[in-house]
This record gives structure tokens, C-alpha cells and sequence, in this order.
């Protein structure tokens, strides 16, 4: 069998399926959320994992790279050898930080105050030589607005149609009863000052009648007594 690439170069069967063989053992497994949401303002985090048949040496190197939404060439947003190296330049300037542990296979990154314009794709690529080969999973960013979201099952729907009604009868009956009960409160109050008065005036007014009473009966027998005399 030719060897690709190679002129004239031929390997047997049993040594191409070995190489093969070495080449899918020393293969990195990587993985990533296909899907990530975040909201306007609030950190992401983009996780990726991988796992080496190699132990890990300073030779581990992580690639971040990032494609637009609309489309157009990747650009690297970040690097991780030894220690991190955010990018210096670009739309993700000093708002990628390093979150992963290479030492239990994590290579994540977060993203600070993610917008709307920051919708694209991004790509985790990790090299641990001799194990470099490996598919470059990919994690679809979408950032929205935050909002009144949730989401109402059908139960929750039934209860509120149910409850929400009779809470309200509930309400407006209780103002009305507080209504009411305000009303013949202040009309007991009004009752209790006019009784008061009319008991205060009525001795007062018993009075005056007495005087005047015995003021007349003395005029009278005055009267009487001067016209005795003058006879």
C-alpha cells in the first residue's frame, strides 16, 4: 500500500493499521456545550473538557477561536500554555478570563459582559503532544436581553385560572365589609354626640321654664297687692 503524500513509497496492510491504531490511541476526547445562552451584561462561561492518554506537561497548549454570527474568518480570543494569554486586541479585549484546570482536563473560559454583538460561535482546541490529533468541538453563543421569561405549565395555568378569580371576589368583598363597618362606626359616633347634647339641653331648658314660671307668678302678685292698696 502507498503511503499519501509519499512517491513510490508502499507499506504493507498490517503497518498502515498500525499506524492508524497509534495515531486514534494518541487522539484527545474534547467536549463542549454545543449551546450556550447568556444574557446582556452577565458573565458566560464556555466550558470545554478533554481527556489525554498522554500525562499533562507544559507542552499543553488551549486555543479559543471565535467566528461571527455572520459569518467571516476566525480570530484566536485565547491562549493557554503554562498560564493564560488573554487577547490584547480585538472586540474580547480584557473581558476573556481563564477559568479551567488543565490538571483535571478542564479548559474553559469565561466571558465578562457579554453583548449582543458578541453572537457567533466558538471553537475549543487542546494539544497535548504526543496527543494532538482530535475533532475541535464548537459552542453556539447567544446573547439576549434579559426579560420576563418563564414558562407556565398547564397545571400553573389551571390553578391561576381557578385561584386568581376567587381571590379577587375575596378581595372585593373584605373592602366592601371594611366599607361598611367604617361607615356605621363614624354613624355611631354622630349618634352618641347628638344624644349627648339633647340630654345637656333638656335640663337647661327646664330650667329657663321654671324662672320664667316663678318670675311671672311673682309679677302677678305684685299686681295684686298694689291694686289692694290703692283701694
Amino acid at each position: 500500500m502507498r503511503l499519501p503524500g509519499a512517491t513510490g513509497c508502499l507499506l504493507p496492510r498490517g503497518v498502515l493499521l498500525l499506524l492508524l491504531g497509534v495515531c486514534k490511541a494518541l487522539s484527545l476526547e474534547i467536549k463542549a456545550n454545543p449551546k450556550m445562552t447568556a444574557v446582556v451584561g452577565e458573565q458566560a462561561l464556555l466550558k470545554c473538557s478533554f481527556k489525554s492518554s498522554s500525562p499533562i506537561t507544559e507542552s499543553l497548549v488551549v486555543y479559543w477561536t471565535y467566528r461571527p454570527l455572520a459569518g467571516g474568518p476566525m480570530e484566536t480570543v485565547f491562549h493557554y500554555q503554562s498560564v493564560p494569554y488573554p487577547t490584547t486586541v480585538g472586540k474580547f479585549k480584557d473581558r476573556i478570563s481563564w477559568v479551567g484546570n488543565v490538571a483535571s482536563g478542564d479548559a474553559s473560559i469565561a466571558l465578562r459582559s457579554p453583548e449582543l454583538s458578541d453572537n457567533g460561535t466558538f471553537f475549543c482546541s487542546v494539544k497535548n503532544p504526543p496527543d494532538v490529533y482530535h475533532s475541535i468541538p464548537q459552542t453556539v453563543l447567544e446573547v439576549t436581553e434579559r426579560g420576563l421569561s418563564f414558562r407556565l405549565t398547564s397545571a400553573a395555568l389551571l390553578s391561576l385560572s381557578v385561584f386568581l378569580p376567587s381571590t379577587v371576589v375575596v378581595v372585593l368583598l373584605l373592602v366592601r365589609m371594611g366599607r361598611k363597618f367604617r361607615v356605621l362606626k363614624e354613624k355611631k359616633k354622630g349618634g352618641y354626640k347628638k344624644s349627648s347634647i339633647e340630654v345637656s339641653d333638656e335640663p337647661e331648658q327646664t330650667e329657663s321654664t321654671g324662672c320664667s314660671g316663678k318670675l311671672r307668678a311673682w309679677c302677678l302678685n305684685c299686681v295684686d297687692t298694689d291694686e289692694e292698696d290703692l283701694y
